[in-house]
């Protein structure tokens, strides 16, 4: 056997005894302390290196059947292997889990139509002016790949190819560059289409959907702190992240666009309709100008489209009440009125019982015949039924438009004529590669996040459309072929496989936790302590926190969160912000040594010249932000609330 085996296992050994030793005698014990053995015996041998989904298989089936056996012996051996088998038919018989393999497989695909390396290439022109722009440009370009697809491996190995290197050519620091790369390449984790929000939900039986809007605000929140700790940190030490050269930030125009330049204007706007109207060089066509001039004003009609939904969304009618209204078929009747022909409510006591003088009365008895009920002559009505026309209701009208639409009215038509007026040929260029690079993305962003958001379609449904856009997508930037797609189906068929082990595992593992009531004693010590709702939430956060540094998020998911959920009904905690907040702590499961899977993607395709402390270093700033953003999601929860709030009130 080999060193680090014997090793691993003497480990082990030492955390049994410490952990007997803190348990009471043994004649004292109950199954729930062999429940708490089995968990502090599955964190150790995670940590060892084994198999997480296998290992959690295999201890809760071991100390499953210890339950069992402590109840029937002779029963035992069939009990553990029924749990077993329903387990795993609960977990493969849940639809939301569906989704994962159809997102993964569009992210795949995504990542080989080559749209990201165009994409950081055209942001890392976008903001050149801006300081720090290559590391401002690899983390919008993280978000924008995170929001496409949740693989977090993918994202830090690409952009630890694409950007890492230039970054490093640049001249930036490579504590500041590792940094970002790890950073930005693991808000996948918290940015939907998160494969982290679809196990939480389906761990704690929460909306998906609802998951996915509330992380909008926090996902972008933390991308926003990211690039602010870069644009000051390049600011005030430029010497980490020099500005582009000339060279680098060159944009070089086409042959029309110079000519345009030197005889029109350098602007867009003004250069092309000069061009169209005027005497134009014979080299310059009517249809290059022409399919110029709409690509630069589809800002303005972006701008426009944003105006009207504020406008509709701001100036939408009231709610017509109809709380007045009766159903067909209620006790009160209608009759109509002398004077105007209208039914109207009648009058308290309107419907009686008819007098018996002249109303109905029991004929004489004959005894050749039985007794018969003649009705009285219908009295003739004293007012002449008209027809009227059925009444239309008009819609309401909308509201005025409030001040907020014209401070937002104000601020985007400002904005518009500021980028026209600074809008040369050579930003044209720019727009025109962030065209043909990120509003494809956009689509599939907008397609896929969209219609869950908004109720459309179902997470399954919209992966489907998602897997089929980037099929679309690989084919028009003509990188589809049979290589392509075999990978793809190869590396989702192998992150499927895991994550539905390791629920099944997890799901196991929960069990015979349950069996043996561990979950019980857990309830008992939080109960003892009389905390807060405050001091239990922040308890469960520091210990997410603190074990995200020797266990990854998967397991943090499948292990803890089962302990965790049953807790919250005792403290009136909602689950959806405690799955936020949960999601934005566990990024920390990435960055934080000695596990920080991000700095081994990394490392694996950085220079030979670059060491594993170097990036742990750098890391740690961007672990300092995401302590600051979970602290701004508790102190204000509408941060992750108000998106659902919103969308489904």
């Amino acid at each position: 056997m080999k060193k680090e085996a014997w090793f691993g296992i003497s480990i082990m050994i030492l955390v049994v005894i410490g952990v007997l030793w803190m348990m009471p005698p043994f004649a004292q014990w109950t199954n729930g302390h062999l429940g708490l053995l089995m968990l502090a015996m599955i964190v150790i041998a995670i940590m060892l290196g084994f198999p997480t989904a296998f290992t959690l298989m295999g201890m809760g089936t071991l100390f499953a059947f210890f339950a069992y056996y402590s109840q029937d012996p002779h029963t035992a051996v069939g009990h553990v292997f029924d749990l077993v088998a329903q387990r795993a038919y609960a977990v493969m018989n849940n639809d939301v889990l569906i989704s994962i393999p159809l997102f993964v497989f569009m992210g795949y695909l995504v990542e080989r139509a080559n749209l990201i390396g165009r994409l950081f290439k055209s942001l890392h022109l976008a903001t050149s002016r801006i300081p720090g722009s290559l590391a401002v440009a690899t983390v919008i370009t993280c978000a924008i790949f995170a929001t496409a697809t949740g693989i977090i491996g993918a994202c830090v190995t690409l952009m630890g190819l694409l950007a890492f290197p230039a970054m490093l050519k640049a001249g930036y620091s490579v504590r500041l560059s590792a940094g970002v790369v790890t950073a930005g390449g693991t808000l996948g984790i918290l940015i939907p289409p998160s494969v982290l929000l679809i196990l939480y939900g389906a761990t704690a039986g929460v909306s998906v959907v609802q998951l996915y809007a509330g992380a909008f605000l926090p996902g972008f929140m933390l991308t926003g702190l990211y690039l602010g700790y870069i644009i000051i940190s390049a600011k005030l030490k430029p010497s980490i992240a020099p500005p582009l050269s000339e060279e680098d930030a060159c944009v070089f125009l086409p042959k029309f666009a110079e000519v345009i330049c030197k005889t029109k204007s350098n602007n867009v706007l003004v250069g092309l309709i000069g061009a169209i109207k005027g005497k134009r060089n014979a080299d310059v066509p009517m249809k290059t100008l022409v399919n110029h001039m709409i690509i630069a004003i589809l800002p303005a009609l972006a701008a426009a489209l944003i105006v009207l939904v504020v406008y509709l969304w701001t100036t939408a009618p009231s709610l017509v009440d109809t709380s007045g209204l009766q159903e067909m078929g209620a006790e009160s009747t209608m009759e109509m009125s002398a004077d105007t022909g209208i039914l109207q409510q009648p009058e308290a006591g309107g419907l009686q019982e008819p007098s018996t003088e002249g109303g109905l009365q029991e004929p004489p008895a004959e005894p050749d015949q039985a007794a018969q009920a003649v009705p009285a002559e219908a009295p003739k009505p004293s007012v002449a039924v008209t027809p009227t026309a059925p009444v239309v209701q008009e819609a309401p009208p909308r509201h005025p438009p409030p001040l907020v639409f014209w401070i937002t009215f104000g601020i985007i038509a400002t904005g518009t004529v500021i980028f026209y007026v600074i809008f040369t040929f050579a930003r044209l260029e720019i727009f025109k590669m962030l065209l043909g690079s990120f509003f494809p993305l956009a689509l599939i962003i907008l397609g896929v996040l969209g219609t869950i958001v908004v109720g459309l379609a179902t997470p399954t449904e919209a992966a489907a459309m998602g897997s089929f856009g980037g099929f679309v997508l690989a084919a028009a930037y003509k990188q589809l072929n049979f290589t392509v797609v075999k990978e793809s189906v190869f590396l989702t068929a192998k992150t499927s496989a895991m994550v539905c082990w390791l629920f099944i595992g997890s799901s196991i593992f929960a069990a015979a936790f349950a069996l043996l009531g561990g979950q019980e004693i857990i309830n008992n010590w939080v109960k003892s302590m009389n905390m807060t709702p405050t001091q239990f939430m922040l308890m469960a956060q520091v210990i997410i926190f603190l074990l995200g540094w020797p266990l990854e998020w998967t397991e943090i998911i499948v292990i803890f969160m089962p302990i965790f959920i049953p807790l919250l009904a005792q403290f009136n905690i909602d689950p959806l912000f405690f799955g936020l907040l949960v999601a934005l702590n566990l990024q920390t499961a990435f960055l934080s040594p000695p596990v920080a899977m991000a700095a081994f993607y990394l490392k694996g395709v950085a220079p030979p010249h670059v060491t594993l402390n170097q990036i742990f270093i750098g890391m740690l700033p961007f672990m300092v932000i995401q302590c600051l953003a979970i602290l701004l999601l508790y102190l204000f929860p509408q941060i992750g609330l108000w998106v659902p709030s919103l969308v489904y009130k």
